[in-house]
């Protein structure tokens, strides 16, 4: 294998309901081939309602959705969430994955006409990692050496990587938020990308309209002449809009929302069965949960089964404590953890905690699952009391001291997440998990291009993590989306967003 073809609302209570009442499928009214025409409507809901069109700084989801129709990257996901190239031609790191040679297509154009060239990727990866911006997503391409980065030539650029060290991991943490853009970009004055649609109008709060970019990088596409991202304040409204015909898709529809939309013949639920996980996260550093047989009695003493049929009625599937299985590096021989109330005693008695008292911190879309663990823990005798948590509180500096809170995030490739969560230099490490060994072991894979060779030291990981780690996953989550009768080109994946594939559905 050669390095080139390496890189090719709170959901509440109510969730604990079961059954989602008889289904009815919607009459698709689109036609079966792709046809040029129409306003594509996406309605959203969004809790930071002022919202921007910052490429690398978007201001809440609603805004990370409007970059994915403006802007154009180096790769994009795939429909397994695994980067492909894009507006690359080739990328091509060098042994070790401490510098990276990334060659653009020919003829690429941003929506101003002007050609896109290897000025503009400098201008962009300097941007996204500027301190004066100050962007959270800089942290994920923080290994660059921005000050390094070489123009070769008109169409390629040479990424360095700081006091070279290996980054393998470069095209899976610059793809979300790593939209190419000019040199004069603004986004306020100049929000010019390449993406497949161009910005019309924009309310911040209520809506932005779009218009079919023509010279966007896949010939023929998109297909609608218009976008409509439309923003609403709850999902009652957002799905009365969707039955009525006033708006194409619904994104993200929550669980228990979804029997509205299954028993209307007028729309219909798409379901991706992605790797976004949920999870506890126990303290690894302090408390009860720095003894790891206290770790191992919880993730004994959880029942995985019932957690997905109560907390996401049945919308996904059970976890063994390790993300990304998507990931061809994953280790698909260790085996499932099971359910076992007497290893889950023995494990606490053997660790002085017979009777154990401690607080979950609950964040705001994880209620069911904390109500469902905590009856759980009940049968273990171990007494969990629950504090929700606003969003803020949640995601603040205090995260790192709580002794056990709810967690989860999207379904992304191995390395990265490990980056988020539970690595040496992790930007969001709850757990507080340091193991000398998995540490040396992750800066090695770090520097690794080659699959069989990393997928060895990911293995010795894995087993480190399962065995030792603070992370109890218990459960992928399905992608719920709602799906009008008039869009075509749309289909299930193991990504997160179908809806957000602008460039392919058409009306």
């Amino acid at each position: 294998m050669t390095r080139r073809s390496l890189i090719g609302g709170a959901a509440g209570a109510a969730l604990l309901l079961s059954g989602c009442g008889p289904r009815s499928e919607s009459t698709s009214e689109a036609p079966a081939a792709p046809r040029r025409g129409g306003k594509l409507r996406l309605g959203i809901l969004d809790g930071e309602r002022s919202g921007n069109l910052d490429a690398h700084k978007p201001l809440g989801l609603g805004s990370t959705i409007r970059g994915f129709a403006m802007y154009a990257k180096l790769w994009e996901w795939d429909g397994d969430m695994q980067p492909r190239l894009a507006l690359a031609e080739s990328v091509e790191p060098n042994r070790n994955a401490s510098a990276w040679d990334i060659r653009l297509k020919p003829g690429l154009e941003f929506h101003n006409g002007k050609t896109i060239t290897a000025q503009d990727v400098l201008f962009s990866i300097r941007r996204i990692t500027d301190p004066a911006l100050a962007s959270p997503y800089g942290a994920l391409v923080s290994p660059v050496d921005r000050d390094g980065v070489k123009v070769l030539d008109e169409r390629t650029v040479r990424i360095p990587i700081r006091e070279g060290r290996g980054f393998v991991a470069l095209p899976e943490t610059w793809t979300n938020f790593g939209g190419i853009v000019p040199a004069d970009y603004h986004p306020v004055t100049n929000p010019i990308g390449a993406g497949p649609y161009r910005i019309d109008k924009f309310e911040p709060g209520q809506r932005a309209t779009f218009k079919r970019f023509d010279n966007y990088f896949k010939p023929g596409r998109p297909y609608p002449d218009e976008l409509e991202i439309i923003e609403f304040k709850d999902q009652t409204a957002r799905i009365g809009a969707l039955l009525a015909g006033q708006i194409d898709l619904a994104n993200a529809i929550l669980p228990e929302q979804a029997g509205l939309i299954r028993r209307d013949s007028r729309a219909r639920i798409l379901v991706s069965p992605t790797n976004g996980w949920q999870s506890f996260d126990m303290n690894t550093r302090e408390g009860p949960f720095a003894d790891v047989r206290v770790r191992q009695a919880f993730r004994f003493l959880a029942d995985r089964e019932e957690l997905v049929r109560r907390a996401l009625q049945g919308e996904g599937r059970i976890a063994n404590d390790l993300y990304a299985p998507q990931d061809p590096t994953f280790d698909q021989a260790i085996a499932q953890r099971r359910h076992d109330l007497d290893r889950a005693r023995s494990l606490l008695r053997q660790a002085g905690q017979e009777g154990l008292r401690t607080e979950l911190v609950v964040g705001p879309a994880h209620v069911a699952s904390a109500l469902v663990l905590a009856e759980q823990a009940k049968k273990a005798g171990v007494d969990l009391r629950l504090r929700q948590v606003d969003a803020a509180t949640f995601a603040g500096p205090a995260k790192t001291s709580w002794a056990i809170s709810t967690g989860g995030t999207l379904g992304v490739p191995w390395l990265s997440t490990a980056l988020h969560i539970d690595a040496p230099s992790s930007v969001s490490n709850k757990t507080n998990f340091h193991d000398p060994a998995f540490a040396r072991l992750f800066d090695q894979a770090l520097a690794e291009p080659a699959v069989p060779a990393r997928s060895q030291l990911v293995h010795q990981m894995q087993r480190i993590q399962h065995e030792q780690g603070g992370l109890l996953i218990w459960g992928f989550a399905n992608t719920l989306d709602g799906v009008g009768p008039r869009v075509g080109g749309i289909e299930a994946e193991r990504s997160h967003f179908p809806t957000w594939r602008f460039d392919q559905m058409w009306v």
